[in-house]
């Protein structure tokens, strides 16, 4: 998901991505060419910012005419769909928005195409490998680092991820007992 302390979904692998997905249309609404859209962002109220959307693999631009809440969902008006069939080519897309139109975070908190492929390093100077992916369970991400065939799961909070340094690509942890 865009934003959150590390939550985005890049469209791939560990580079940086161009591009990161906001949301992905259900379905057809009504009659005048609007779609239903999961949010999949921490910030909502970015489509308000939003005049092209990209959609699909290929990041095809597509002029957002409008937008409005619709529960925990958002129906957009895309141009060039001014009716249900012509809506209807868009179910199951991923909307997406170019990475330098992401909203900026605050300090300590990263996308997850910024952490994905970091060093990952203890206090005491040993390399534990790099982080693969992150997993979302309900109270904390945990950053699943490999070196080879050892893996190791590190929960992303503040008393273990020491030390997040994206320009030097890695991260410093202080691992808690058995977590090795």
């Amino acid at each position: 998901m865009e934003g959150g302390s590390s939550a985005d979904h890049p469209s791939g692998s560990s580079q940086r991505p161009t591009h990161l997905v906001v949301g992905r249309i259900l379905r057809p609404h009504g009659m005048r060419g609007e779609v239903v859209a999961e949010i999949l962002t921490d910030f909502p109220d970015r489509f308000s910012l939003l005049k092209t959307v990209y959609l699909g693999e290929l990041h095809t631009p597509v002029t957002l005419e409008g937008y409005r809440m619709h529960g925990r969902r958002i129906l957009l008006k895309l141009a060039g769909s001014d009716h249900r069939d012509e809506a209807d080519r868009y179910r199951g897309d991923l909307i997406y928005v170019p990475v330098d139109e992401v909203i900026p975070l605050e300090e300590d908190q990263y996308y997850l195409y910024e952490v994905v492929g970091l060093e990952t390093w203890t206090t005491e100077g040993e390399y534990l490998g790099r982080i693969e992916e992150v997993l979302h369970t309900g109270s904390n991400d945990v950053y699943v680092v490999k070196d080879g065939d050892r893996e190791v799961l590190i929960p992303a909070l503040s008393d273990v991820v020491l030390d997040v340094d994206v320009d030097a690509g890695r991260i410093e942890v202080r691992l808690m007992k058995g977590l090795r």
